[in-house]
Order: structure tokens, then C-alpha cells, then sequence
């Protein structure tokens, strides 16, 4: 909750990225991995636990979507952390979706997946809500052959995902990814920071919610930051075409 409420007030990010899945109990939580093991040194899986006693190994400090939802005012991106049971995912997705709507946030909110089959049934059955595949490695990560990179394409334009968010080794192949990007599709790099970074190579690129200007009012805040920081490590290591950098 600290870090959510943090993120919230922090100017250098545009928007907030969490994971959310169910409890045993069919509590909607706020946590990226399917263990605790990780950040809590337990075995238990979320799954496998009901929020009390998720609550209990956390020391209280796991947070529940309906704890979070109503105190974070920027845009976001809810990542279904899907766990192959597609009638689960569905039904996490009509979930989270009836509540957005019930808000009115539908077009300040991305729901992104790993799960292509998220993807499709979000595109399915919520088509005016953006929707973000999410890739860690693929084929076309270190062979930088252009028919794997049109494949990956191919791929999202068959889930109908309007952003590609990609790990940030994907950036070996930043040529390809941008000479066949389609018009439409986005390319958004992560890691396992708290940075995200949208790629702008035409004016379609844009957060999701923003109008053109207010994407091209980002775009100059952008390079004004970056002549600032231009001598850092960071901005060295950062290709020139990427756009306003974008937090989680």
C-alpha cells in the first residue's frame, strides 16, 4: 500500500502497474508473484491461502484490489496475472471490468496480460478498454531475423492488444521492432524496475486516455528532462527513440 500510494504522488510517473489475482477465499489481490516465498520466505502460494492468512505472512502489508482501487487517481495498468485456468482468468477479468466501469475509469485504465487468451476475451467482450500483451523473451529477442519480428506482430494483432509491453532485452532488436511496428500498436519497455517506457514513432503512440495533446505536451516534457540528464548513466544507456518515461 505504501509503495501504491507513493507512486500515486510521485510527478515522475504518468501512471501505476500491479498484478492482481484471486485468494482462496476469491479476495482479488495485489501481488505479482504466485508465492510467497520471494518477499516473505513462505511456500504458500496466494492461490493456495485465504487473504487473512495472506495478511498474517505479509506482517499486513499485502494489499487487496478494493483497498487500492478507490485511493490511486492515476492512470493504470492492471496486469491479470493469469495462472491457465481460463473460466478463473474470465471470471478475474469481468470482475476487475465491472468494477471499472461501475467508477467510470474505463479510459484512464490498460488491462494487460501474458495470457494471449486474456487478451482476446478482454478484446472480445470489453472492446472499447485498451489492452497490453505482455513478452518477456521471444524467438525475436536475440535473432533479429525480420519474419520473427513480423511473427511477433502477427501475434498481437491476432489477440487485437493495442500495446506491446516488452522486456527491456528486446531492446537488441529496436530496429526491427521499429521499422515493421504497425500503426496502432504501441511498444512499451519494462524491467524489473519501477520504470516503464513508451516508444514513440508516430503520433498513434500515445499513453492510453491521452488526446494528441496532451501526448505531445509529454513528448516535449520529455526531452527537456532528458537534455537535463543527458550526461547520466541512465540516459546514455536509454535508445534515442524512446518516449516519456512512464512509471509503475
Amino acid at each position: 500500500m505504501a509503495a501504491l500510494k507513493a507512486a500515486d504522488k510521485d510527478s515522475r510517473y504518468a501512471f501505476i502497474e500491479f498484478d492482481v489475482q484471486y485468494s482462496k477465499d476469491r479476495r482479488i489481490v495485489v501481488y505479482h508473484d504466485n508465492r510467497m516465498l520471494r518477499l516473505d520466505g513462505s511456500l504458500s502460494a496466494i492461490g493456495n491461502s485465504t487473504f487473512a492468512e495472506l495478511s498474517e505472512i505479509t506482517g499486513g502489508q499485502i494489499a487487496a484490489y478494493d483497498e487500492v482501487i478507490g485511493i490511486l487517481k492515476k492512470k493504470l495498468n492492471i496486469e491479470i496475472k493469469s495462472r491457465g485456468d481460463n473460466q478463473e482468468d474470465e471470471r478475474l477479468v469481468d470482475e476487475i471490468m465491472a468494477d471499472i466501469q461501475a467508477r467510470k475509469r474505463t479510459n484512464d485504465v490498460l488491462i494487460s496480460s501474458i495470457s494471449s487468451d486474456v487478451i482476446r476475451y478482454v478484446n472480445r467482450k470489453y472492446p472499447d478498454i485498451a489492452t497490453g500483451q505482455v513478452f518477456w523473451l521471444t524467438s525475436s529477442t536475440y535473432l533479429h531475423f525480420d519474419s520473427l519480428t513480423k511473427k511477433l506482430y502477427e501475434d498481437v494483432s491476432a489477440t487485437r492488444a493495442d500495446y506491446l509491453l516488452l522486456h527491456a532485452a528486446n531492446l537488441h532488436n529496436i530496429d526491427d521492432l521499429l521499422e515493421f511496428k504497425p500503426r496502432g500498436k504501441t511498444i512499451v519497455f519494462w524491467d524489473f524496475g519501477d520504470t516503464m517506457y513508451i516508444v514513440h514513432k508516430d503520433s498513434s503512440d500515445r499513453l492510453w486516455g491521452d488526446s494528441g495533446m496532451r501526448n505531445f505536451i509529454n513528448y516535449v516534457r520529455f526531452k527537456l528532462a532528458s537534455a537535463f540528464r543527458r550526461f547520466t548513466p541512465q540516459s546514455k544507456s536509454m535508445p534515442p527513440s524512446l518516449g516519456p518515461a512512464e512509471g509503475r
